[in-house]
């Protein structure tokens, strides 16, 4: 799993038929230090997360089975948890009762 930011979605009106009905995010990840990296993933979104908040995203087996769809789905990675607060090494990068992030 990893923490990001969501920084975006995204639309396809063509795609294979497992991913209909499936909402998705843009998502940059957080490095150690709290920082977003350069990198960026989709992942399928059944919680309604928006742009700017930060997101817990599972991989694999484990993202499917937060959609409930099965195996046999076109996806690595799905929002399993919206974060409230994430403290890294004594102090807090990210805290949704203030904004505060590092």
């Amino acid at each position: 799993m990893i923490i990001g930011t969501v920084v975006g979605s995204l639309w396809a009106t063509v795609k294979d038929p497992s991913l209909e009905g499936l909402r998705f995010l843009v998502v940059r990840p957080l490095d150690a230090t709290g920082a977003g990296t350069a990198e960026t993933v989709v992942a399928a979104d059944p919680l309604g997360a928006g742009v700017g908040e930060r997101v817990l995203v599972a991989y694999g087996r484990a993202a499917r089975h937060a959609i409930g769809r099965g195996h046999d789905i076109g996806f690595q990675s799905a929002v399993v948890g919206i974060v409230d607060r994430c403290e890294l090494q004594d102090r807090t990068v990210h805290s949704h009762q203030d904004d505060d992030t590092v």
